[in-house]
């Protein structure tokens, strides 16, 4: 077996060899006797098969192991040859030949390793941040808004009818074909009205109506409502009306501070300092997204200068193909079928964006390591765990979701990127 490498760069070495039919014959020979000795065929005892029989029945899948083999073979004495180590390489390797003869086989592959990032001056191109401040009037509109969202619903003193942003309590039962459903009747019930809760048109009719009043209601439900059974079907809902409610205006005190904290010493001014941290963290993270992280991820980009890995730039390019064509038209898609031209240009449209994207992965993992910036799985769990509670699914599910997919990866560096961004900006402090 012949080898020869070239370095490409300091993060890219090519390997160009020969594999003979001798090696590979070689290879089948030991594999055959191996398998021969945990195989159990007829006419033979078990781990006695003759290698000729194991052949006969496995050639192909024993050649294919074969080579498989010799190619390994050929790229560790690649890496010998090139002095490198093992534990350095980076991704699967890339053929850029693999050409069969009758004697032999002519291989070229190119083999990535992890770069070498020197940290040098990174701490000149951060960009300077002055921290927000909580206005006055910001503290008093967001107080107010929260004192509105917890005001509660009294009833009226005085009956008068139904009108649009009221609360009514209401019994109703629903009728489809003059026969009640499943589901459709609730007794006492609280609804707001123009909260857009039940059905289209529900709601509005339930405006002028006054105490007591019985009344019925002509709907029909959505094409696409979750029940089959009832969808698109036309209802009638007989309706009773027990009292309306308003909402009255909470009146902001200590006791409604320490309410809202759950602090049997909070008072209005603690809630005002909870408040204003809430808002400057708003501030912090809109100015952060928008515009901080981005300028601090262009900067550290063209700052360092150093060669990437081939292979994890392709797969960013794939990435970046496959993303673009999950938002194309079937007819735009169908432009770059059969034509390799089309898609080759794609390709260096999109190559930039993935060298950078691939770049600013690696140096952030390094900057990491040097500022000791680290994320636990637990953290990652946590994190994940609250952003579905937030949006009202099931956290079991979504960790699940992320597992199953390898996703949990993705999700640990970008809480690393933002934690060692907020260190370097100062947002930590």
């Amino acid at each position: 077996m012949k080898v020869a490498v070239k370095k490409i760069d300091d993060a890219n070495i090519l390997v160009e060899g020969t594999v003979e039919n001798s090696v590979i014959e070689t290879n089948v020979d030991r594999l055959a006797k191996e398998a021969g000795k945990q195989m159990k065929v007829d006419g033979f005892r078990q781990g006695k098969v003759p290698p000729h029989v194991v052949k006969k029945l496995h050639g192909d899948k024993l050649r294919q192991d074969a080579e498989s083999d010799a190619l390994k073979s050929l790229m560790d004495l690649g890496i010998a040859e090139a002095g490198i180590n093992a534990a350095d390489i980076i991704g699967e390797p890339i053929f850029k030949k693999y050409d069969k003869k009758d004697n032999e086989i002519d291989v070229e592959l190119q083999i990535s390793l992890r770069p070498d990032v020197k940290l040098d001056g990174y701490e000149k191109v951060v960009p300077s941040f002055e921290k927000p401040k909580a206005e006055d009037k910001e503290v008093k509109d967001k107080l107010a808004e929260i004192a509105k969202q917890q005001a509660p619903f009294e009833k009226i003193k005085r009956k008068r009818m139904v009108k649009d942003g009221d609360t009514v309590i209401i019994d109703f039962e629903g009728f489809v074909d003059g026969e009640a459903f499943e589901g459709g009747k609730a007794e006492k019930f609280s609804l707001k009205i123009g909260s857009g809760q039940f059905i289209p048109g529900f709601e509005e009719q339930i405006i002028g109506m006054k105490y007591e009043e019985e009344k019925s209601v002509a709907v029909t439900f959505p094409g696409e409502y979750q029940s089959a059974d009832l969808a698109g079907k036309d209802a009638e809902f007989k309706v009773l009306l027990h009292e309306i409610q308003e909402q009255v205006e909470a009146e902001v005190n200590d006791e409604f501070a320490q309410k809202l904290l759950q602090d049997d010493k909070a008072t209005v001014d603690t809630l005002k300092e909870k408040l204003a941290e809430q808002i400057v963290q708003e501030k912090v993270s809109k100015v952060y997204n928008e515009e901080l992280k981005p300028k601090l991820i262009e900067a550290l980009v063209a700052h360092f200068d150093f060669a990437l890995p081939n292979n994890i730039v392709e797969q960013e390019i794939d990435a970046k193909i496959n993303a673009k064509a999950r938002e194309m038209k079937e007819e735009e898609l169908n432009e770059f079928k059969d034509n390799p031209e089309k898609i080759e240009a794609l390709r260096e449209e999109v190559k930039e964006d993935a060298e950078n994207s691939v770049k600013a992965t690696f140096i952030v993992d390094a900057l990491a390591k040097k500022e000791a910036v680290e994320v636990g799985d637990q953290e990652v769990s946590q994190a994940i765990y609250y952003e579905s509670m937030m949006s009202g699914q099931d956290p079991e599910e979504v960790i699940k979701y992320y597992q199953e997919n390898n996703l949990l990866p993705a999700v640990k560096m970008g809480m690393i990127e933002d934690k060692l961004f907020g260190k370097l900006l100062g947002l930590d402090k």
